[in-house]
């Protein structure tokens, strides 16, 4: 458990120093506002795509991270915004057996919003380090989403995670 730490840890790293979002005034999209302090957001879960060759670290805002811990989740209460930041996976330079992010692909954000219409939720996502709005509309993400529309649209299965011994 304390290895998958580490890694979990290297990524906040990486989030921390990426610039990303620094000094971009990124616009909204699909009506989402770019949600600002999200590098200070902490970890829901990791994940590794093998279609698409990408690695995501998966946030979540206090809201979220506050349900996940209560097993609230089945509907995520209103105010949880879910961040997820993807990079194409690439080879560790002195750990060639370990992959880690490489080339940033997006930020994408999901925010539980009372009226949002069918789905409970807003989209958004920011494309590339420039953090272009993706503006194709909720349609794709709910299109995307629909295998998990019982699980309140959310495929991200919070990490377990150690209870502190001294907390």
């Amino acid at each position: 458990m304390r290895c998958w730490w580490r890694q979990v840890t290297a990524l906040g790293v990486v989030l921390g120093l990426s610039g990303l979002n620094s000094g971009i005034a990124a616009g909204p999209s699909n009506g989402l506002s770019y949600p600002q302090g999200w590098q200070d957001w902490s970890t829901l879960a990791v994940s590794h795509r093998t279609d698409n060759g990408t690695v995501r670290v998966i946030l979540g805002n206090d809201i979220a991270i506050a349900a996940a811990r209560r097993g609230d989740t089945q509907p995520w209460p209103d105010g949880a915004i879910l961040g997820k930041v993807v990079w194409k996976a690439e080879a560790l330079a002195d750990w060639p057996a370990a992959i880690g992010p490489g080339t940033f692909v997006h930020a994408e954000f999901m925010a539980r919003v009372e009226g949002a219409g069918e789905t409970g939720w807003r989209w958004g996502r920011w494309v590339g380090a420039e953090l272009t709005p993706f503006e194709q509309g909720d349609a794709q993400c709910i299109a995307c989403h629909s295998p998990v529309k019982t699980r309140d649209w959310v495929f991200t299965e919070p990490a377990a995670v150690p209870l502190d011994p001294d907390g």
